[in-house]
């Protein structure tokens, strides 16, 4: 991958990145949601990791972006026009800090992985060893974030009825 291809996809998952954050409409950020995740795909691609990219696609970029924007038509979103930025400034500054923090410490973490998968420095990447690294070692994590999902789910059904969405309690 040449490094303007890799440079100008990151920058632009950046500023998709921001939009999220910084639009005051929640369907906005789903949409710019939905295009940071798709140039992640892109991303995935370029690096030669094809799998990777698919299930990108198709899994985040598709199934779960529905969902989003389903959860999204169940609230009532003509009364919540404060963006997540438009409060105090003092406190938005420590938002960024914070979210400057978080970016670092996950690229650190991302950049120095080491050994993935059991694979040794200089092996070739292998989905079924990746498999069943994730389904040996990793099972806890595995599924408690399939549980985590699922209590979200319940959660934003919950508030959507609460908070006067589609269903009137």
């Amino acid at each position: 991958m040449s490094p303007t291809i890799f440079y100008s996809l990151s920058i632009v998952l950046v500023v998709f990145s921001l939009l999220v954050v910084l639009c005051k409409n929640p369907l906005h950020s789903a949409l710019f949601l939905a295009l940071a995740m798709i140039d992640l795909a892109f991303i995935f691609f370029e690096l030669k990791a094809p799998f990777i990219a698919a299930v990108q696609l198709m899994v985040y970029a598709g199934a779960v972006m529905v969902m989003f924007v389903m959860v999204l038509m169940l609230f009532d979103l003509k009364e919540d026009e404060e963006s997540a930025f438009s409060g105090n400034p003092v406190i938005n500054v420590f938002k960024f800090l914070s979210a400057g923090l978080l970016c670092w410490a996950i690229s650190s973490k991302l950049f120095s992985y080491g050994d993935v998968a059991g694979l040794g420095a200089g092996k070739e990447f292998d989905i079924k060893a990746l498999g069943t690294t994730l389904y040996t070692k990793y099972i806890f994590a595995f599924e408690a974030l399939g549980l985590l999902l699922l209590l979200i789910a319940v959660g934003a059904v919950a508030l959507s009825r609460t908070k006067g969405g589609t269903h009137d309690s």
